[in-house]
């Protein structure tokens, strides 16, 4: 089936840093407060917005357990899954209104019956949760259509996130694979960007960092070392109800990412070679640097000694570093006390 247009691909190599604010399940199945994320993200300045699609009857059985169970209004995990559901027609209505803040739209699917609702609604890639990473019928499901594929990579080892690979690669398709550790929130020391440079180098494709530590420094690390997409999930408030508010930043705080990842940006597309940058400083140099001077008034023939010089601003005179070869010589010309001290002021003492 046809990918709506109004939800083009994204680039996965366009040499900027996709910031993703997943909103997850943090809309608590309300549609207005979704449209509502959609709305607070865009005006942060991300560049995505990603959800989830949860199909309780095509992903779950009454006997799911809970992760945490925070619930005072569901009976069981699949109860809440069901609450969380929108129809086609409402998911339609959510990438519409991301298209129309110019948000790439983007949810995880959770079924395959998920994966033919979001064929028909339109979606900008394909982002594979962490526990569908060995779903194979699901991965070659999305890998069907010719859009990026993003894989988050939280709950599998090597092996596993090595054969996900290699069935999405079977298909063609471009390919992001995201570190992410499954913790809520994550702690430092789980964060795992060591991983990011690893997975470059193993598999040869873009890579980015799916942030649970409800930080922005994570994102902002990733951003400085080279990662093309950084996803973290959002919510309005810490005061806000539900299961990933701990792991989430504040819309403030994903305004100071998105700042941060494009000050990263322009600076990485920089790079600074320092001799040329001190010659377009020399102006600044002869403000901060010192000169030798004379400490104070010094007639011609005086053989200088230390207690005849000085360093001083501004640095138009010799520098600093020629003042042991200045001792022992002697003056052809009389000095002003600060007055700098010029080469051709001094001959070897004979």
């Amino acid at each position: 089936m046809t990918v709506p247009e109004s939800s083009a691909a994204l680039d996965l190599r366009g040499g900027r840093c996709l910031l993703v604010g997943e909103v997850a399940q943090a809309h608590d199945g309300s549609l207005g407060l979704a449209h509502a994320f959609i709305d607070a993200i865009a005006a942060a300045g991300a560049d995505a917005v990603k959800f989830q699609t949860h199909l309780a009857a095509a992903e779950s059985t009454p006997a799911e357990p809970w992760r945490v169970a925070f619930s005072r209004q569901d009976a069981s995990r699949y109860d809440y899954w069901r609450r969380m559901e929108f129809s086609p027609e409402e998911w339609s209505g959510l990438r519409r209104h991301a298209d129309d803040r110019g948000l790439f739209f983007l949810s995880s699917p959770f079924s395959l019956e998920a994966v033919e609702l979001l064929r028909r609604v339109g979606v900008a890639a394909w982002k594979v949760p962490s526990g569908e990473l060995e779903n194979h019928a699901l991965l070659d499901g999305l890998a069907a259509d010719p859009l990026p594929v993003l894989l988050s990579t939280g709950m599998s080892g090597q092996a596993q996130v090595d054969a996900a690979v290699a069935r999405v690669r079977a298909h063609g398709r471009p390919l992001a694979i995201l570190q992410c550790t499954t913790a809520y929130p994550c702690p430092p020391e789980q964060v795992g960007l060591n991983l990011l440079d690893l997975f470059r180098e193993r598999y040869g494709c873009a890579v980015g960092l799916s942030d649970h530590s409800g930080t922005i420094f994570p994102g902002l690390a990733a951003a400085a070392l080279g990662a093309e997409v950084v996803e973290v999930h959002v919510t309005m408030s810490r005061e806000m109800f539900g299961p990933d508010v701990s792991s989430s930043v504040t819309t403030t705080e994903l305004r100071q990412l998105a700042e941060g990842l494009r000050f990263l940006e322009r600076a990485r597309a920089h790079p600074v070679d320092k001799d040329t940058a001190a010659q377009a400083l020399q102006p600044l140099r002869e403000l901060f640097t010192k000169s030798i001077v004379a400490r104070v008034d010094l007639a011609a023939g005086t053989v200088l000694a230390p207690e005849h010089l000085a360093l001083k601003k501004p640095g138009r005179g010799l520098p600093p570093a020629r003042w042991t070869d200045m001792l022992g010589r002697r003056l052809v010309r009389s000095l002003r006390a600060d007055e700098p001290l010029q080469a051709d002021d001094v001959v070897v003492q004979s």
